[in-house]
């Protein structure tokens, strides 16, 4: 199986004067340019820098065209790209940075001063996109020397545990080429002339996507916003062709709930591709009637990238099923490139050719994770008679809010440092917007008042702000089984929300 280079190569070859990268409306890489700016930062980072094969450089970015040229000037050279979350605290950046040993960073204007403050004393360079600096690094002598091997890092994928420590998921070449083919052979076809439109963050999910599409030759655009505008969005449709985008559930619903998408003209756009969450049948239903035939869904995991199971266009296109509402319900049937099965306790269970090669510097955690030989998602599913996989509960107790991973243990440990805090426990609450929002129940020392304002401030100090509890409530002690655990499910039945 061939390095993610080869793509590039390839695409310059065959397609030099195809759009490549756009942003906003206008192209501003051909497929040959792309090649050449990405050999030349590779250049930089080798030659200038003076990294190594399998040296690791962090994009702490938000969406730019930066991000694409980046990540395949790492692919050449053999370097492993770690993308952030964009929307990370400070001391976040910083533990990732130490944990992964990156010896570069590469950032744009908005996150540059955090980045630098972030930096670990093993970070080189702090390179900031749409500088002069940057400029003058893709006029760099190109990077002539070996490219990566499919069985090198090509990803070094951070996402959170439940000790709230994150953990490198380690993603090869191969493992991205997998992930690559699964897409054609079981989300959706992309044509030349096609594009994908990366609204959400390309840190994560939208950015994984840019695999399959260089794959197929098609365009990278990146919205001038660098984020999700139903807006912006319509008004860039028809500027490109063949628009695909990934997105998380409440993105889809929002898109569906603006006022100007019933009456724009969508035929521009192609595919719409949730995951993250399953989204409710209802707002199923009511975004086919609003966008038409255009979506489809993907479970799957860091561990796993993009590709666990999924459901593509025709199942929800074909309404006349007779377990229609069941089936766009799920989470979808197996992809090709894996096995998925659950345990004896529902936990769903993964192997196969897109599974992480484990976590980086963590053997504890990648034995505990890659067990028997299967990669134990942390996830409670069951498979219908039909053998579509419908998720049932999430043993880690992750809480999905806006498509972006809350793990309630993070937030705990930050409430439980004020000192009038004597327990704390956190669970996530439905919203009708972000899929779920962050609740804290509070248990106070000396039967003191809630600080609710000191603990939203600790929260905003420490951790990322889509992370803090958006309701606080005090508790004079916490539900508990007969061995002293935690009853979640207790205080879910007593969240009173709007």
């Amino acid at each position: 199986m061939p390095h993610l280079s080869h793509l590039i190569d390839r695409a310059a070859k065959i397609a030099p004067n195809r759009p490549a990268i756009g942003y906003g409306a206008k192209t501003v890489a051909t497929f040959a340019e792309l090649e050449d700016r990405a050999s030349r930062l590779a250049g930089y980072f080798i030659n200038r820098l003076g990294l190594k094969a399998q040296d690791r450089v962090a994009l702490i970015a938000s969406n730019c065209p930066e991000f694409v040229i980046t990540l395949a000037a790492c692919w050449r050279a053999g370097l492993v790209p770690v993308p952030m979350n964009a929307k990370l605290h400070e001391r976040e950046f910083a533990y990732m940075l130490d944990h992964s040993g990156a010896k570069a960073i590469v950032t744009t204007p908005d996150l540059a001063t955090t980045a630098r403050a972030a930096a670990s004393p093993e970070v080189l360079e702090v390179l900031e996109a749409e500088t002069p600096d940057f400029a003058k690094a893709l006029q760099s002598e190109r990077y002539t020397g070996p490219s990566a091997s499919p069985d090198d890092l090509a990803w070094l994928f951070y996402t959170s545990g439940t000790t709230g420590r994150p953990k490198g998921a380690m993603l090869t070449h191969q493992n991205l080429m997998a992930m690559g083919y699964s897409y054609f052979t079981d989300i959706d076809s992309i044509a030349p002339t096609d594009s994908i439109l990366h609204a959400a963050p390309m840190s994560h999910g939208s950015g994984l996507y840019i695999v399959p599409h260089l794959m197929a030759m098609a365009a990278q655009v990146v919205p001038d916003s660098r984020g999700f505008q139903p807006d912006e969005l319509l008004a860039l449709l028809p500027h490109w062709q063949g628009v695909s985008m990934f997105a998380a559930p409440t993105m889809v619903t929002r898109l569906a709930d603006h006022g100007a998408t019933a009456e724009a003209d969508l035929s521009p756009l192609k595919t719409i591709i949730y995951g993250g969450a399953p989204m409710h049948v209802g707002d199923v239903e009511r975004t086919l009637e609003v966008i038409g035939p255009r979506l489809a869904q993907l479970y799957g995991q860091g561990e796993t990238p993009m590709c666990i199971t999924g459901l593509s266009k025709r199942w929800y296109a074909d309404r006349s099923h007779p377990q229609w509402r069941e089936i766009v319900g799920s989470v979808g049937f197996p992809q090709t490139a894996v096995e998925v099965r659950t345990d004896e306790t529902g936990e769903v269970l993964v192997r196969g050719s897109t599974v992480m090669r484990g976590y980086w510097r963590d053997e504890t955690a990648t034995a505990e994770a890659l067990r028997g030989g299967w990669l134990h998602t942390g996830d409670i599913g069951r498979f219908d008679a039909g053998g579509f996989l419908h998720l049932l509960d999430r043993s880690k107790d992750l809480i999905i809010s806006g498509g972006s991973n809350i793990y309630p243990r993070e937030v705990e440990t930050v409430l439980l440092d004020h000192p009038t805090v004597a327990e704390a426990s956190v669970v996530g609450a439905p919203h009708p917007d972000w899929g779920e929002q962050v609740v804290a129940f509070v248990v106070m020392r000396d039967g003191k008042a809630l600080p609710e304002a000191e603990l939203d401030a600790l929260c905003r100090e420490r951790i990322a702000r889509f992370k803090r509890p958006k309701k606080y409530i005090a508790l004079e002690t916490l539900p508990k089984s007969a061995y002293g655990k935690i009853l979640k499910r207790k205080l879910r039945e007593i969240i009173d929300l709007p």
